[in-house]
């Protein structure tokens, strides 16, 4: 038994299932992953990008930006008003890149060594290099499956890899265009070559440039060790299952399957066995969280358990959340775990929107408090819809976009509509305050 089991089944050695699991409370379930996604104490905030990235595993890539992008937001939310330029180069190191690619000469080994790839997991995420050889299991399941909805022959795909081998890193434009001239998803040839050499890892991507993914050779740009690294299909869900659960601090089988999306993308676990064994080879501990009607079975991490077990302080991060970010991506989880109704409408027509087009919850004290639909104009950013649960909301609700409107570099905000319409004046009033 692990230091953190020992300390948890002493704590907790009256709150145990019949089959010995640990029982959390639902509270606890909550604190658990706030702690392990990165929003409740300090340790949150070791490690600048790099260390978020590796604690949360996997940030999800949207091209929507309303203050800033996702993958920007989910940094921010965590370590609070970093540089956007820092995030940028944590994800996606650009020195020693030539100029065509938007970098400089000469290049720093230490800034060009790739720290991340992308490729599939909740869907299209940055991911940490060293998780590389574990999606093999992924890429392994596409080649089986085939190619999707678009359709390319192999000689397409060799002509790519020929350009990539001769010219280096390039993009789907560099490539010869990634559009074939008809509406957004009517991608040329070149362009559904390279992702579908992208899925079935004949090439990789480590870097963007303009927001464009940069094609290159594994061969180049993987690490050798990490290159030469074969896992089976049951060590891959080992570790996925590990760092997922490690991600979240408890997840249950559903939680496991969503995060990474297990029964999508090529892959197709549904079976509680796999993953109980997956959880148990890496070292995870059984727990029990509340269900809808009855106690659900889980897996914690040992870490997270112990420090919950030691008391579980820290100061709980007042922030806005990108709909995108890993702590809200799950709606299910979400709704159960916060009470809240995640809503994510850009697609659904404006007229027909409930909250908004891009709406951001707010957590606060370890709980999510309301909710904003933001925009900017010039140097103002705009509350155009808000909810605030209560009045005691209005103080974290003033902090948190008083904090997000300096960190998107704007001076001012703008209340258009409040809900309940009597707090609109206290929050105005607040942010008077905050001298915004």
């Amino acid at each position: 038994m692990s230091v953190g089991e020992t300390a948890a089944s002493v704590q907790y050695e009256q709150q145990t299932s019949a089959r010995g699991d640990l029982e959390l409370s639902g509270d606890e379930h909550r604190r658990l992953t706030l702690y392990a996604q990165g929003f409740l104490g300090a340790a949150a905030r070791r490690g600048g990008v790099p260390g978020m990235l590796r604690r949360v595993r996997a940030v999800q890539l949207d091209t929507i930006s309303v203050l800033a992008r996702s993958h920007e937001l989910v940094a921010y939310a965590r370590l609070g008003p970093v540089g956007r330029d820092a995030v940028e180069t944590a994800y996606w190191p650009i020195g020693g890149l030539p100029p065509r690619m938007g970098g400089s000469r000469p290049p720093s080994p230490l800034a060009t060594k790739p720290q991340t790839f992308e490729y599939w997991a909740h869907a299209a995420c940055i991911l940490p290099i060293e998780d590389w050889p574990y999606y093999a299991w992924r890429r392994r399941a596409f080649v089986a499956q085939g190619q999707r909805w678009h359709r390319v022959s192999e000689q397409a795909c060799g002509e790519v890899l020929a350009r990539l081998r001769d010219e280096g890193p390039l993009t789907a434009t560099q490539l010869g265009g990634a559009k074939a001239g008809g509406p957004w998803w009517d991608w040329s040839e070149v362009k559904i070559a390279a992702e579908w050499l992208l899925d079935t890892g004949r090439a990789v991507c480590v870097r963007r440039t303009g927001w464009r993914r940069v094609y290159d050779l594994p061969e180049r740009a993987i690490p050798k060790e990490l290159l030469e690294t074969d896992p089976t299909d049951a060590q891959c869900l080992t570790h996925l299952v590990g760092t997922t659960a490690r991600a979240l601090g408890v997840a249950t089988h559903a939680d496991l399957i969503e995060y990474q999306r297990l029964n999508g993308r090529g892959l197709h676990i549904r079976d509680g066995e796999a993953l109980d064994a997956a959880a148990e080879e890496a070292g995870l501990t059984p727990v029990t969280v509340p269900g809808a009607k009855k106690p659900v079975r889980a897996w914690a991490d040992p870490i997270a358990l112990a420090w919950l077990a030691a008391g579980g302080r820290g100061t709980h991060r007042t922030t806005l959340l990108s709909p995108f970010d890993s702590l809200v991506w799950d709606r299910k989880r979400t709704l159960r775990m916060f009470g809240y109704r995640h809503l994510f409408e850009p697609y659904v027509p404006k007229e027909k929107r409930e909250r908004g087009y891009f709406t951001m919850p707010l957590l606060a004290g370890g709980q999510i408090v309301g909710w904003v639909d933001p925009a900017r104009s010039g140097q103002t950013l705009i509350a155009r819809n808000l909810l605030m649960e209560k009045p005691a909301a209005v103080a974290p609700m003033a902090r948190a976009l008083a904090e997000a409107a300096q960190w998107a570099g704007c001076s001012n905000v703008s209340i258009e509509r409040t809900a309940p319409t009597e707090l609109w004046q206290p929050l105005a009033t607040a942010l008077h305050a905050l001298g915004v």
